[in-house]
C-alpha cells in the first residue's frame, strides 16, 4: 500500500479511535486459518466445559456455559493460538495491519497478546461495552487492538459496534459495586449506543481499534459463523503496568522495529484491573448485575 493511503488511514485513526482495513490479509492467510479454526470447533464437540491449558493454569479453550454441546459447539474464546499454531503466529508477525500499526504509533512495535473470539451459530455470545486499555494498562496508551475478519461481517451477525472519538475521553471504570465486570456501567453504555458504528466487512479485513475505544456486540442472529482472529500490539516503549491477562512465550517480542530499551509514560489515571479467574473476559462479563 502507498504512503499516501497510510497517512489516509492514520489520520481517520487519530480523529475516530479507530479505522477499517480492507485486505488486511490474503486470500490464502484467510483459507489456512479458518481450517485451522475448524479443526479447533470439531474438536470442541467432545468437551463439556472448558479445556486446554495457557501458562498460568487457565483454560485455553472457553465454551458458552448455557448453550454448547455436540451438536451445537459454542466455543466463544481460544487464549494465545499463537502458541498452538504455527498459522496464527506467522499472521500474527506477517500482516498488512500490522505495517499500518508501526505507520501510525512508532516503527518500533511489540506484541501483547492474541485470542479468537467466535462468534458461532446459536450460541448466543454478546460482549458488553468495554475499553480494551482498563484489561491492560500500559505506561502509554499507544496500544492497538487489530481485529481480523475471518468470516464476512454482517450488521446481523454480530459486528463490533464502537463509539468514534470516545479514545478521547475518559477512562471508564469496569469496576462496579466493588466486582471486577469488564464492562462500563450500564447508565454509561445507554448513553454512547445510539452513537455507535457497526463495522462490517468482508473475510481478509481488518478493525484497528484504539486501546481506549468504547465497544461492544451484541449475538449473531444468523445461521452462519463471526469469528475474529484479535491482536493487541503496542508501542516498543509501552511498559505493560500490570500482568499480561493472556500470558504466552511471545509477550513482549518486537515485530516492527528493534528493541530500545526506553519507556515513554503519559498522564493518565485509572483503576486497576483483577487478574481473570475465569477462562476469558466473558466470564467475567457474566458478573454484571
Amino acid at each position: 500500500m502507498t504512503g499516501h493511503i497510510f497517512e489516509t488511514y492514520k489520520h481517520d485513526f487519530e480523529r475516530d479511535g479507530f479505522v477499517m482495513m480492507q485486505d488486511a490479509l490474503t486470500a490464502q492467510q484467510v483459507q489456512d486459518m479458518n481450517a485451522q479454526l475448524r479443526e479447533w470447533v470439531d474438536e470442541s464437540r467432545n468437551y463439556k466445559k472448558n479445556y486446554g491449558r495457557i501458562a498460568d493454569g487457565r483454560p485455553r479453550f472457553d465454551v458458552e456455559p448455557t448453550s454448547h454441546s455436540p451438536e451445537t459447539p459454542a466455543l466463544r474464546r481460544i487464549s494465545a493460538p499463537i502458541e498452538v499454531s504455527d498459522v496464527y503466529l506467522d499472521v500474527m508477525r506477517n500482516n498488512a495491519a500490522l505495517d499500518l500499526t508501526a505507520h501510525i504509533f512508532s516503527p518500533n512495535i511489540k506484541l501483547h497478546a492474541t485470542k479468537i473470539n467466535l462468534k458461532l451459530p446459536g450460541s448466543g455470545t454478546a460482549v458488553k461495552y468495554h475499553q480494551d486499555f482498563p484489561f491492560e494498562p500500559h505506561s502509554n496508551d499507544d496500544v492497538m487492538t487489530v481485529l481480523f475478519f475471518l468470516d464476512d461481517v454482517t450488521l446481523d451477525n454480530g459486528p463490533l459496534e464502537v463509539v468514534p472519538g470516545s479514545h478521547k475521553g475518559a477512562i471508564h471504570s469496569l469496576w462496579q459495586d466493588g466486582v471486577f465486570t469488564g464492562a462500563v456501567d450500564a447508565g454509561i453504555e445507554a448513553d454512547v449506543r445510539a452513537g455507535a458504528l457497526k463495522c462490517t466487512g468482508k473475510a481478509g479485513d481488518a478493525c484497528l481499534m484504539h486501546s481506549r475505544l468504547l465497544h461492544g456486540s451484541l449475538p449473531n442472529m444468523t445461521d452462519a459463523a463471526r469469528c475474529l482472529y484479535i491482536v493487541t500490539y503496542v508501542a516498543e516503549d509501552a511498559i505493560a503496568l500490570d500482568r499480561n491477562p493472556i500470558p504466552h512465550k511471545y509477550d513482549g517480542e518486537v515485530v516492527r522495529g528493534h528493541y530500545t530499551g526506553r519507556v515513554r509514560s503519559t498522564s493518565f489515571e485509572m483503576e486497576m484491573p483483577e487478574y481473570p479467574k475465569e477462562a476469558s473476559f466473558f466470564g467475567q462479563q457474566s458478573k454484571v448485575g
